[in-house]
């Protein structure tokens, strides 16, 4: 009863109502919060804390910058909250006005992205052009996913890509990466797709900012060559794999293309299958046998790897791994 009678004072008060409905179709900072709805920084602020402490917000730290979202999982009463919402007028000029700008700041974030898709896609269209087709290798991906897989997290997710392959077939995905360029595009890709289940988050792949044993599916795709530490990786990502969990890491096979490492910023020369099983046996994982797709100059190798339904002696810790300071 307790928990109603909070839920209803803290939605009973306009400003709150029009910042949920924010927060119900995007994930917004402070500032962009005090564009769209006119008010002063210390007013929004001390809304969104009340909405945090009412536990319909929740707060992503990204870097220096914070982002505010509708709870995912809402409890039971709660969960009155997206009906409200739902009720909202739509014809109501302000809460109409609120969404205009919403589109418009959208906007915006899209024109960024695209600025800075377009200064580097030819780094990557050279890089794409020396393997097999990309179409080639997400379909192959999306064989490989568990058809019950209700929970998908990638690592080093960069334009949201696999994401937007993956995310349709799984209930909830999160994608993470260091970069908030890179982060902008995913988020403009998703966004335009309406891929309203998916999160997309700041992090280190070295300190995954999740629970142990708490995804589904872990895929790792073209990440693994600018790791310094791709051992470390492995068993962080392996350590928030639940049991009978699956990771999918597709990378290059080796090869000598030395020039990668000085225009592509790659630390590693492709890896061996031995090298790529030995890491996720060390990381309590089982591997299938590794699918090869060959490319013009390079091979990718897929690789596939299981966590056992019951926990091994040598499991990981519960707390995350160090931060070795990666690239994701």
């Amino acid at each position: 009863m307790d928990d109603l009678l909070t839920v209803l004072r803290t939605v009973a008060e306009e400003t709150r109502l029009r910042i949920l409905a924010l927060a119900a179709r995007d994930q917004l900072t402070v500032s962009e919060f005090v564009d769209i709805l006119g008010q002063s920084q210390p007013r929004v602020s001390r809304h969104l804390k009340l909405l945090v402490e009412a536990g319909l917000l929740e707060r992503i730290r990204e870097g220096q910058w914070a982002y505010f979202r509708l709870v995912r999982d809402l409890g039971a009463s709660q969960s009155l909250v997206r009906d409200v919402i739902d009720r909202l007028p739509l014809d109501n000029a302000m809460l109409a006005a609120d969404q205009a700008r919403l589109s418009d700041l959208k906007r915006r974030r899209e024109n960024r992205a695209i600025a800075y898709f377009r200064q580097n896609a030819q780094r990557w269209d050279q890089l794409r052009a020396l393997h097999v087709a990309d179409t080639e290798i997400e379909a192959t991906l999306l064989a490989q996913l568990p058809e019950d897989t209700e929970s998908l997290l990638d690592i080093g997710t960069g334009t949201g890509r696999i994401l937007e392959v993956l995310a349709p077939h799984v209930e909830h995905a999160v994608g993470i990466d260091q970069s908030r360029e890179m982060l902008a595009v995913a988020r403009t890709n998703l966004a335009r797709l309406g891929n309203g289940h998916v999160e997309i988050r700041q992090a280190d792949m070295y300190a995954l900012p999740l629970p142990s044993m708490s995804v589904d599916v872990v895929t790792i795709h073209q990440v693994l060559h600018y790791a310094e530490d791709p051992a470390a990786v492995l068993r962080e990502a392996a350590r928030v794999l639940k049991p009978g969990g699956t990771m999918l890491v597709v990378d290059f096979a080796p090869h000598d293309l030395v020039e990668l490492r000085r225009e592509h910023a790659h630390v590693h020369l492709g890896f061996a299958d031995n090298q790529v099983a030995g890491w996720l046996a060390a990381a309590g994982l089982l591997g299938d046998p590794p699918i090869h797709l060959p490319g013009r100059k390079l091979m990718v190798g897929i690789w596939r790897a299981r966590r056992p339904e019951r926990r091994e002696p040598a499991a990981l810790s519960d707390g995350p791994a160090p931060n070795h300071g990666g690239i994701s």
